[in-house]
């Protein structure tokens, strides 16, 4: 939903998540109007005051009745506010809700198209914008417009002519404030959509925060972020421009009537046509008039900003989700306990192609390529060969374009992404943490395993030692800034091998390890493939030349396969990819400095 979409449209948009509670609603509504009932009957008690002081009545009864309306409308404010803040938090709470659960659910893909900063601006700031407009802004609208409807009945109870006057300024202020809303909306939607880009930009700038340092980059990135910010302020300041006169022209409006009011009403007055009492009462609701006014003109910006916010949410509900085509049927769940010679291979793709997006070219052209359940099986190739598009469509995060994917000999699509998902452990190329500690980031993917599982699974990352000090701090919240790189790394991998998974799938899971950390890495990856699948993405060629099967990747297609001993005598693009590491030089050559972790 745009901001081009129909008002009415948007409207509805903004209803559909004060709907669910629309009882509660409804009973603020009820208190408000009890509330505007008790406001617009004080002037009436009053004038009974000031008649039966003239009179020499008794004042007991009318003073009475002025402290009873004075303490129910205390109750019932205070019962309302309660009542409405609460709903307004509720229906942040639902929004967040709805937000958070479509994004985890959503396709990689289509989560990963859009800045992530501006995603999280959805989720906190434009929520927010709800919680008055999704509650207490129709209540106010209708409290409003009923407490101006019902001041200009009452004055035209206490004299004609007055009324006349107040309608006439009346029009005025409300063609003057027609005027200029929707100038305010427009503002204010404009500057938070240059907020959502101020926050993808400058999420991207913190999370790349080295490279941007390295680059000398920081100027021009602030210089881009503030471009946002002062286009949001220019924006926010218009509309406070626009709000400003707004409640300039009602309250010199308002101001000019009663000034207006008071010279006719003394008149009339002097020529006997209007009692004291009644002037007086009607200057009360003159005064109060500005009360209904000022409260529809701030819950009429109120409902603008928040309808602009839930047709920003709205938006969210475009991100294409995960789906099941079908239930997966009990009898084809995959059985971990299968085996024998008989057993079909644990993962095989079958003319598989693929792209990210319509219109967009294969990133995988017709692949067909056999995974047995023990073994390990290295995927190599030139950039952009379609190594880890491999890897996603393994992990379903994207959805072949043709072609069939079976696991364990059971077809993916009579499976649940949970079933699949369920069988892999994944370390992905960037090893980003998980919120949480240390030891959050181990368990994440096995949230039972205990301590000696965290132990055996450190020292097989070589991350026991106490130079590292990872084992002794397992409660230590972990950032990108609190370990190395390479104990991000290893890190990652440990939580991949504590899950002790059928199929181990690696995407430059070494690239960022030195050599002695890398060759126990390589050990751990020996022992996971005697039990289980292991499938490795790498450009570093040392980190699978010892791979049961190495497939060798170019444009999309599978160019060939075989062990390294086989692909280095036959295969020219093989040759050239370890030439350019020097994989094959003699034993005692010196080798090149590692990299450190």
């Amino acid at each position: 939903m745009t901001s081009d979409a129909p008002y009415s449209s948007r409207a509805r948009i903004l209803w559909s998540f004060a709907r669910p509670h629309r009882g509660k609603l409804a009973l603020g509504l009820v208190l408000g109007l009890v509330g505007s009932a008790g406001g617009l009957a004080a002037p009436m008690v009053t004038k009974w005051v000031l008649d039966a002081l003239a009179a020499s009545d008794s004042l007991a009864w009318p003073v009475a009745a002025l402290l009873g309306l004075a303490v129910v409308g205390a109750a019932v404010s205070w019962y309302q506010w309660t009542l409405l803040g609460s709903l307004g938090e509720r229906v942040v709470l639902d929004a967040r809700r709805a937000i958070v659960t479509r994004y985890l659910g959503a396709t990689v893909p289509a989560l990963t198209a859009r800045p992530s900063g501006e995603l999280v601006t959805r989720a906190t700031s434009d929520t927010v914008l709800l919680r008055e407009a999704a509650s207490s802004s129709v209540v106010g609208l209708i409290n409003g417009t009923v407490m101006l409807i019902g001041t200009l009945v009452l004055m035209g109870v206490l004299d004609l002519v007055l009324l006349a006057t107040t309608i006439g300024a009346v029009v005025i202020v409300g063609i003057l404030f027609a005027l200029l809303m929707p100038g305010i909306a427009v503002a204010q939607e404009r500057s938070q959509e240059h907020i959502g880009r101020l926050g993808g930009v400058l999420e991207g700038a913190v999370r790349a925060i080295r490279t941007v340092k390295a680059s000398q980059a920081e100027e021009r990135l602030s210089r881009q972020i503030l471009t946002e910010a002062e286009a949001s302020a220019e924006h926010s300041i218009r509309a406070v421009r626009r709000e400003a006169l707004a409640w300039s022209i009602a309250w010199t409006g308002v101001q000019l009537a009663i000034v207006l009011i008071l010279s006719i009403g003394a008149w009339r007055v002097s020529e006997g046509q209007l009692e004291v009492s009644s002037l007086i009462a009607f200057l009360l609701y003159a005064f109060g008039l500005m009360e209904p006014i000022s409260e529809l003109t701030e819950e009429t910006t109120t409902l603008q900003a928040g309808i602009a916010a839930a047709g920003r949410i709205r938006e969210v509900e475009q991100l294409e989700l995960e789906r099941d085509e079908r239930v997966a049927r009990p009898e084809l769940a995959v059985s971990p306990t299968r085996s024998g010679a008989s057993a079909p291979p644990i993962l095989e793709l079958r003319d598989v192609s693929a792209a990210y997006g319509p219109g967009l070219p294969r990133a995988v052209d017709r692949v067909s390529l056999t995974i047995p359940r023990r073994g390990h099986v290295a995927i190599v190739g030139p950039s952009g060969a379609g190594k880890t598009t491999l890897l996603s469509l393994l992990l379903r995060f994207l959805e072949p374009q043709g072609g069939e994917l079976r696991l364990a000999g059971t077809p993916y699509s009579a499976l649940t992404h949970a079933q699949v998902r369920e069988r892999f452990a994944y370390v992905e190329q960037d090893t980003p943490v998980v919120p949480g500690t240390i030891g959050d980031n181990l368990r994440f993917s096995h949230p039972q395993a205990d301590e000696d599982e965290l132990r055996r699974v450190l020292a097989a990352v070589r991350l026991d030692d106490p130079a590292s000090g990872i084992a002794g701090r397992l409660d230590e919240p972990l950032a990108n800034g609190s370990v190395s790189g390479g104990q991000r790394q290893r890190i990652a991998l440990a939580r991949a091998i504590l899950r002790n998974p059928e199929v181990l799938l690696l995407d430059e899971a070494t690239a960022q390890l030195d050599g002695l950390t890398e060759a126990s890495i390589h050990a751990s990856v020996r022992r996971q493939a005697e039990q289980g699948a292991v499938v490795t993405v790498a450009h570093r060629l040392s980190t699978v030349v010892d791979a049961d099967v190495i497939v060798v990747m170019e444009a999309g297609r599978i160019r060939t396969r075989g062990t390294h001993s086989e692909l280095l005598a036959r295969d020219p693009l093989y040759q050239r990819l370890v030439e350019a590491l020097r994989l094959d030089r003699p034993a005692q050559e010196p080798a090149s400095a590692p990299a450190t972790s």
